[in-house]
């Protein structure tokens, strides 16, 4: 699997691009959706089953210029209004001062810094309606079914309590784990 068959397997799903047509109306500064909204689905198509679509969508943006909870509460509620679905909301520009990390340039940068490898990868669509995939850390451990840590990621120790609050070694049993603590 590669990037062009991430892609596809996002534009083939109705739903996601229902999400991400949300999204783009939202008009946000550089945002994505990314974590499980990305990782799921392709981990679902490698162990052969049909995408369980969590409504969660963890949308991520970067503005400097309103970097306030309030901010991302009122876009997450037009979000809401606008497409039925558990949307995240989060301005980048201030999350760094949440994790301890020097602040981050933009969102690309900020998912650099996220939990797990396969994690950090998130996509959006450009002003012609082409999807782009956002990938600091490339798309290998999540289309080789690999949980790491990310590396500019602190606490590896998050990464097995997410995998064992996630059950996602049930969900997708061929997960193989590196660089985690027993």
């Amino acid at each position: 699997m590669n990037e062009q068959d991430i892609l596809n397997l996002i534009r083939g799903n109705r739903w996601m691009m229902d999400v991400l047509q949300a999204a783009q109306r939202a008009d946000l500064p550089d945002w994505v959706i990314g974590a499980g909204f990305v990782r799921n689905p392709v981990w679902d198509h490698l162990h052969g089953r049909e995408p369980v679509l969590d409504t969660d969508v963890d949308l991520v943006y970067f503005d400097r210029g309103a970097a306030d909870k309030e901010a991302e509460k009122r876009h997450e509620a037009k979000l809401k209004g606008d497409f039925q679905a558990d949307w995240s909301v989060k301005n980048q520009a201030r999350m760094h001062l949440k994790h301890g990390d020097d602040p981050y340039e933009n969102t690309e940068d900020a998912l650099a810094h996220w939990v797990e490898t396969a994690t950090c990868i998130g996509v959006r669509l450009d002003r012609s309606g082409d999807l782009i995939l956002v990938a600091p850390h490339g798309i290998d451990d999540l289309v080789n079914l690999v949980v790491r840590p990310g590396p500019l990621h602190s606490k590896p120790e998050q990464v097995v309590e997410r995998i064992r609050e996630k059950h996602w070694l049930e969900r997708w049993p061929k997960l193989r784990l590196t660089g985690l603590p027993e």
